[in-house]
């Protein structure tokens, strides 16, 4: 069934997409390292945790700049991608557990990270566990690459995607009303960085694949999808590529 109970599992939805996900998902802007450290005092002594951590594309922006990270990621196939993307920083330290239930010591942490990952989290008992774990001055930072549809291009593609997606709408990712809940009483600060992608047809399809809610060979709407997509990468391609536009809004604690 396309629909089980397993597919739609935070824990085990992507574990079919890994390959894809590590290949094609897009970084975060590198600009983001010196944002935090010039407004919101980061500093190379202080700890970090990156929860539901995934392959480790958010963690590796803080290790390449010489942070520590312990990522969080109940997915065993992610884990795993990440441990073996990551193994050349020895900064990073990987453990199997829950966001509800990180594991970590209470208030040990300077700052927690959830880059699109934290629509996946109770946000009842993930607020009470990050309350728990962060320090009193600490702050915790919400990430999403957020695609954009501010060309024909990235139109056709939404419309695609809206058409063949199997059971979740890409809109419900980031609602600002829970996340200001999440974080209330404290106030939220919203900042946005510009993250562009050139793509060629095989990254365009391998990004579209790691998508949880895209179907995948075998389903019945695979090759019109794809075939749907391959005339969209003719129309709008240049040069052999598209320009894959997102803005990656972070929402931290003030």
């Amino acid at each position: 069934m396309d629909n089980c109970l397993t597919t739609l599992h935070p824990t085990t939805r992507f574990s079919d997409r890994v390959e894809n996900y590590v290949k094609y998902r897009p970084s975060y802007p590198a600009e983001i390292i010196p944002f935090l450290e010039k407004y919101y005092g980061l500093s190379k002594d202080q700890r970090i945790a990156d929860i539901g951590s995934g392959t480790g594309i958010f963690s590796e922006l803080f290790l390449k700049s010489g942070y520590r990270v312990i990522g969080i990621e109940p997915n065993e196939n992610m884990r795993r991608a990440a441990e073996i993307k990551l193994s050349q920083y020895p900064g990073f330290t990987s453990r199997n557990h829950l966001a509800e239930q990180t594991g970590l010591k209470t208030h040990s942490l300077d700052l927690i990270t959830a880059a699109q990952a934290f629509h996946w989290m109770d946000p009842v008992l993930t607020k009470k566990e990050f309350h728990r774990i962060l320090k009193p001055a600490g702050h915790i930072v919400l990430a999403w690459n957020i695609r954009l549809k501010n060309s024909a291009f990235l139109l056709d593609y939404y419309a695609l995607r809206q058409k063949f997606a199997i059971d979740f709408k890409e809109n419900k990712m980031v609602e600002e009303e829970s996340i200001h809940i999440f974080f209330y009483p404290v106030p939220v600060k919203i900042h946005c960085f510009e993250n562009i992608q050139m793509l060629d047809f095989e990254a365009l399809k391998g990004q579209l694949l790691s998508a949880s809610y895209m179907p995948l060979p075998g389903h019945k709407s695979y090759s019109e999808m794809i075939n749907e997509l391959i005339h969209l990468f003719i129309k709008h391609n240049e040069n052999g590529m598209v320009r894959m536009a997102f803005e990656t809004k972070l929402f931290i604690n003030s």
